[in-house]
């Protein structure tokens, strides 16, 4: 131990610390400045971003032993305060800058020191700032944090007052469609909200911390583990084998279709017989700190019997190939799709036809915090397990059989979390805090480092695809054919569903009369496949997509001509049959039309010698829910304070649950005379929040916020006194009346689809996009720079103006990623962010604009739509068409790397 007397947000500490250990553990566990946020912990993310000295500095990668004695450093607590925030802050919270808002500390942090350094910066610069101190943020595209750092600039140099960068709230009380910043923003912005690490540092002090022996190959029996050395390692209290866990040892991937081989128990909580992928869980420590946990587990012993290990659905179907899961065939899902006429005549008599293959990656989620959780038992005896899901009562009953516990047992509570988009869907450490928390009898803690965040949690299912299109000469499009194969890892929940995206999404936004198509989900030994923003349609788009490229170039039509005569119209159908609840696609492609005419001018103008400038566009569709009559349920109540509380369990992952509720049932309760600032929400808690269902497939808004405004209507409908005024909590009471209102609703025009056909309506709303991408190819290197992106959205009436462009943004971004850079394919060198692609600032476009066609959706709340997956359907296709355009080079394997566009140029 050494002694170090730090200079910390002004006040001297004088410390005791391991040599060894990490400033921002140090800053975290032993001073409480939990403000400060681990991510990667190694030095790629900047949420551990403080000031020493003048300099940003990322604490997790400096040793307490080069830290300088009196040392002047600064924490996000030293920046501003809740009630003293600094411009920035304010700036942030105006500008939505904080969406999840586990990096905005960090961002915070690193444009103080930019600001300080230069009171007058450029967007260039600042962005260049924050490229060299690597600074990541996942949800929000860059754009406002830029947008902030600007504005509070001014206030820095005396152009303008900090109480200019306060929301003013309408005229008109209703706060729907303005910029009302998020409830959680503020405590974002000052690092005072806890996320799942800063709370398991304020558990009691009998807590356990876990960490896992995991398997180091993807394929393999277990022939034996050998806990005994790693028992009699310090501070352990237990080691944790399969033999431990009480029920059935399994997580339910819940069948959708009966037509599935599988029977959804395929994934264990702890392996007992086998290893199915790289990652999986085989033991767990229990000691008393986290270093002597993960310290023991690397003592524990497996002995294996190394199998084939199949890292692809080709390798998984070959006709050698071993059954992964014994009993079950590796391809144990299939799905087809027939509309129309059969479509081999048609192709016969058609005047055009095209054909392509295709594929679209393993693009990795990479959250800035990882994966977190802890466990106890409350008063009641109940199991409480905290977690990152965004489906609580969702996954307590996937893994309460596998615990050996009857639902009313346990209890899942989502803690405020950084962004996951849709790995949490699935369950990824609640049975194991929850198998740790029963044998024991502990409260316990789990924390993924960013290499298990990596190899441990799902990835987006990469797709093979081949599509063809019969035309007339015309352009009309007169059939489909498709055939995809999904790569779904290890585990099948979710995967047939995942299949079915195939037949709802391959050719979505066009009018095609007849189609034919098979789909087939495939267990492998990579990652499993969990949900992605997206889901299903960033693969199917891409294929058709850039396959309606290809046949405007064979009939010798634009791109976008050939789209606006096949779009959706009065009389169209989907690949499901279903007739489109609105029409605004040829509205949307009519707005682009300028923007993409005077593009391509600019590409042309723009190119010289390597550099060549191109220009793309494609549609994007998705689905608002759950398949089917999808539900939800959400209460509305009034407190003795007069204020309101919306009460449900819509987790928010960064999307804005909170403002999503507040805004919904605002626009009902404002009549009322209900201030924003009087209306509560609450955290995800199975045992005290309504099923509100999983705040995935863009569903939350539409589902969730159908029953708050249901509930919200009740409460103000017993509150109005029938003059124009309306009861207080006490007039309720006084008046016998309920003071809290149950609100519910069903999707009930929604229909699974056939499982012969495919056909059915599987979405009552749905969300609409067209997209521009403008690229420069370096055809020297192969390297593509994306310039400017532009969306054209239709996402029904907006509840929220800043979450809604934060989506976009962010959307957009993810999609870059995934078009050029971002891959998880080789376990060990994509196992660390930067080593996966992660998309820095500088790597998306500044340039983006976002333009929106607010078309009322009648089974919408107030006419709103779903929002989150829309910007990534496919952005990429259009920067895929974009390089094309550029240079002649046609990538169909995504990411498009240089060296695929220089094989494409030599093509």
């Amino acid at each position: 131990m050494i002694q170090k007397t730090l200079n910390i947000n002004g006040v001297e500490n004088n410390i005791i610390v391991d040599p060894e250990e990490s400033l921002a553990n140090v800053l975290r566990g032993q001073l409480g400045l939990t403000g400060t946020k681990i991510g990667c912990d190694q030095a790629q993310c900047g949420a551990c971003s403080v000031i020493i000295n003048g300099k940003v500095v990322r604490s997790c990668a400096l040793k307490m032993k080069k830290v300088a004695d009196n040392a002047l450093i600064t924490t996000i607590e030293g920046v501003g305060q809740p009630d003293n925030m600094h411009p920035l802050q304010l700036a942030w919270v105006l500008h939505g800058g904080a969406q999840c808002g586990f990096c905005s500390p960090g961002f915070i942090v690193s444009a103080k020191a930019l600001l300080d350094e230069n009171d007058n910066p450029t967007r260039e610069e600042v962005r260049d700032w924050f490229q060299k101190n690597r600074n990541a943020c996942r949800c929000t595209g860059y754009k406002p944090l830029v947008d902030a750092v600007m504005d509070a600039a001014k206030v820095v140099r005396g152009e303008m007052k900090a109480e200019e960068l306060l929301f003013k709230l309408p005229e008109e009380s209703s706060i729907w469609g303005s910029k009302y910043p998020r409830p959680t923003a503020v405590a974002k912005v000052t690092g005072t909200l806890d996320y799942g690490a800063d709370l398991s540092l304020k558990m009691p002090n009998d807590t356990l911390h876990c960490a896992l022996v995991q398997a180091e190959v993807s394929h393999a029996n277990i022939k034996g583990v050998d806990t005994s050395e790693a028992e009699k390692m310090p501070g352990v209290f237990a080691v944790l084998t399969a033999k431990d866990v009480k029920g059935k040892n399994r997580i339910t991937g819940l069948i959708t279709f009966p037509t599935n081989k599988g029977d959804g128990w395929d994934r264990p909580i702890l392996c007992e017989d086998k290893v199915f992928q790289y990652g999986d869980a085989i033991a767990i420590v229990c000691a008393d700190t986290e270093k002597n946990a993960r310290a023991a587990a690397a003592k524990v012993k497996v002995d294996l019997e190394e199998l084939p290990a199949y890292m692809n659905a080709i390798d998984a179907m070959a006709e050698d190939a071993l059954e992964i899961h014994p009993g079950t065939p590796n391809v144990y899902y299939e799905c087809p799709i027939k509309k129309g006429d059969e479509t081999g005549p048609i192709f016969e008599s058609a005047d055009v036809a095209v054909e392509g293959d295709f594929y679209v990656g393993r693009q990795p989620h990479m959250p800035i915090e990882p994966d977190v959780g802890f466990a106890y038992f409350g008063e009641d005896g109940k199991l409480m397990i905290h977690s990152k899901s965004i489906g609580v009562h969702l996954h307590l009953l996937m893994i309460a059989p596998g615990l050996g516990l009857e639902p009313d047992q346990l209890a899942l509570v989502a803690n405020p979390m950084g962004g996951t988009f849709g790995y949490k869907f699935s369950p990824t450490m609640e049975a194991l805090l929850g198998v740790a928390a029963l044998a024991t009898g502990r409260p316990v803690v789990l924390r993924y480092n960013y290499y298990q965040q990596q190899t441990y949690t799902g990835k987006r299912s990469p797709w093979f695809m081949n599509v063809k299109f019969a035309a007339d000469k015309d352009g009309t499009l007169k059939a489909m054919e498709s055939d995809w194969t999904v790569d779904h890892g290890p585990y099948s929940e979710f995967g047939d569903l995942l299949t079915l995206r195939g037949v709802q999404f391959i050719g979505a936004g066009y009018n095609i009369p007849n189609i034919r198509g098979m789909g087939r989900t495939v267990c492998t030994n990579h990652a499993w496949g969990s949900a992605f923003r997206g889901y299903g349609s960033p693969q199917s788009e891409f294929a058709s997509e850039v396959l309606m490229d290809m046949l405007a170039e064979k009939l010798g039509m634009d791109p976008l001509e050939l789209r606006y005569k096949n779009v959706y119209r009065e009389g169209s159908t989907n690949p499901t049959g279903q007739a489109p609840e609105v029409y605004s696609l040829p509205e949307m492609l009519d707005i682009l039309r300028p923007k993409y005419k005077a593009a391509l001018e600019k590409a042309k103008a723009g190119s010289n010698g390597n550099l060549k400038k191109g220009v793309g566009i494609s549609v994007g569709v998705y689905g608002c829910g759950l398949d089917g009559p999808d539900t939800s349920e959400a209460w509305a109540s009034i407190n003795e304070d007069d204020t309101v509380t919306i009460h449900s369990a819509w987790e928010d992952h960064g999307q804005g649950a909170d403002i999503g509720a507040i805004g919904t049932a605002h626009e009902v309760l404002y009549k009322a005379g209900i201030t924003p600032d009087r209306m509560r929400f609450t955290w995800p808690n199975t045992a005290t929040t309504p099923n509100s269902g999983p705040a995935g497939g863009s569903r939350s808004q539409v589902m969730t916020g159908n029953a708050i405004k249901d509930a919200s209507e009740k409460l103000l409908a017993a509150m109005d006194k029938g003059d124009g005024t309306y009861r207080t909590y006490q007039e309720m009471v006084d008046a016998g009346l309920e003071t809290k209102y149950v609100g519910n609703f069903t999707a009930n025009a929604g229909t699974h689809c056939d499982a012969e056909t495919g056909q059915g309506c599987p979405f009552v709303v749905y969300m609409y996009g067209v997209f521009m991408s403008e690229v420069t190819v370096d055809t020297s290197t192969g390297e593509t720079t994306v310039d400017k992106m532009t969306l054209v959205a239709d996402v029904g009436k907006i509840n929220n103006k800043l979450v809604v462009d934060g989506q976009m943004w962010g959307g957009i971004a993810q999609g870059i990623g995934l078009a050029l850079t971002e891959d998880f394919e080789d376990i060990q060198k994509h196992s660390t962010m930067r080593g996966a692609g992660f998309p820095y600032i500088k790597q998306i476009p500044d340039d983006m604009e976002l333009l929106y066609v607010e078309t009322t959706r009648k089974d919408g709340p107030h006419g709103a739509g779903g929002t989150g997956e829309l910007p990534l359907t496919c952005p990429h296709a259009a920067i895929s068409n974009a390089i094309y355009n550029a240079c002649g080079a046609r990538v169909a394997h995504l990411p498009a790397r240089p060296e695929k566009v220089l094989e494409a140029l030599k093509n």
